[in-house]
């Protein structure tokens, strides 16, 4: 992700720059929790692979409504809770709408190393996983 304005952000098949996605949450059924395309990160990175280095930004808008197809789940929880993600999940917020004020945070979780999707000894991560199972 560059900067800190969301029009400049991208993703490219090595997530760089975001290990994880992490959802903390503070947030009941009925507060808007944060809706997820279960399985939608597998979609993801045969769209991103022709993309290269460069990645994707707002290019990926039909990749994400081609995921309406999936199941949805809602990120909920009690303080403290928090969701490990693959981050090509599609996800998105929805209007709040019980006038309560609710608490959710998705700061980047950084990796040791950069994500590779070649490795010889074959010790791939979750992550590096779910990408490699996504392209084939």
């Amino acid at each position: 992700m560059a900067g800190h304005d969301f029009t400049t952000w991208r993703i490219n098949l090595w997530s760089t720059g975001r290990a994880l996605l992490m959802l903390f949450s503070d947030v009941g059924i009925d507060d808007a929790p944060t809706r997820i395309r279960v399985g939608s990160h597998l979609r993801l990175p045969k769209v991103l692979e022709p993309a290269g280095e460069a990645g994707l930004g707002f290019e990926l808008l039909d990749t994400y409504a081609a995921t309406a197809d999936l199941p949805l789940a809602l990120a909920t929880g009690q303080a403290g809770d928090v969701y490990l993600c693959h981050p090509f999940l599609v996800h998105a917020a929805q209007p709040n709408w019980n006038g309560r004020p609710r608490f959710m945070a998705q700061p980047p979780l950084y990796s040791r190393e950069p994500c590779a999707l070649d490795r010889s000894d074959g010790a791939y991560s979750p992550v590096e996983q779910g990408i490699r199972r996504g392209l084939a």
